[in-house]
């Protein structure tokens, strides 16, 4: 297999932290996506979404989204667990996994292509001269991140980890969720300190030195 990769890609760092916690070495090649490496004919046949990461097995099928591709190699390598070992932890892992990446990671990855010029006919992901950046997306990114910061802050002072004990995928996606939100500007310090410490304490893992 093999797993077509852009470097500064958050979805693709979001696999890359999995392979490393998972101690999980596979075959890459690095597409620069802003110069369309992604919209040859060839990888437009295997990814029509032209998005990144994508992971080409040996049998020539093609999984093209970040979590799809996590769970595929939890399957192959399910050890360590990160989607839960039991049925009660992997409902409650898939449970956080969803709504850090709906109510956090999604609005503020709008807000962000949105507002930086990098991003500038490109607002949808897999796609270029597409639509025109909305000042309005920005605020409401914003402020659709501080409601789901204030419902997160409480179960992080009582949890380790997203889901509990462990770390898990909801905590890959956490981080980034987190991390797009101080790419705004958001002070998660001063308003969200349960957050903060749990942010502070998953960076200083090895597999966040990306």
């Amino acid at each position: 297999m093999k797993l077509y990769d852009f470097g500064p890609a958050t979805s693709a760092q979001r696999v890359r932290v999995f392979l490393a916690e998972k101690r999980i070495e596979l075959p890459t090649e690095q597409l620069n996506v802003r110069e369309g490496a992604q919209f040859t004919p060839a990888l437009s046949e295997m990814n029509p979404f032209h998005c990144v990461p994508f992971l080409k097995l040996d049998d020539g099928t093609v999984i093209a989204e970040s979590v799809s591709i996590c769970r595929y190699l939890e399957e192959i390598h399910p050890h360590p667990s990160l989607f839960g070992r039991t049925a009660t932890e992997r409902a409650v892992v898939d449970m956080w996994q969803r709504r850090f990446e709906l109510d956090g990671f999604i609005p503020t990855l709008h807000a962000i292509r949105n507002s930086m010029p990098i991003f500038a006919g490109r607002v949808v992901p897999g796609t270029r001269n597409d639509l025109p950046q909305l000042p309005e997306l920005v605020t409401r990114g914003r402020e659709m991140m501080e409601i789901f910061l204030g419902r997160v802050d409480p179960h992080m002072a009582k949890n380790e980890f997203v889901a509990g004990p462990y770390f898990s995928i909801a905590d890959i996606t956490g981080f980034f969720a987190i991390r797009s939100a101080a790419t705004l500007k958001m002070d998660i310090g001063a308003r969200y300190p349960s957050v903060a410490a749990w942010f502070a304490k998953v960076s200083a893992r090895p597999s966040f030195g990306l």
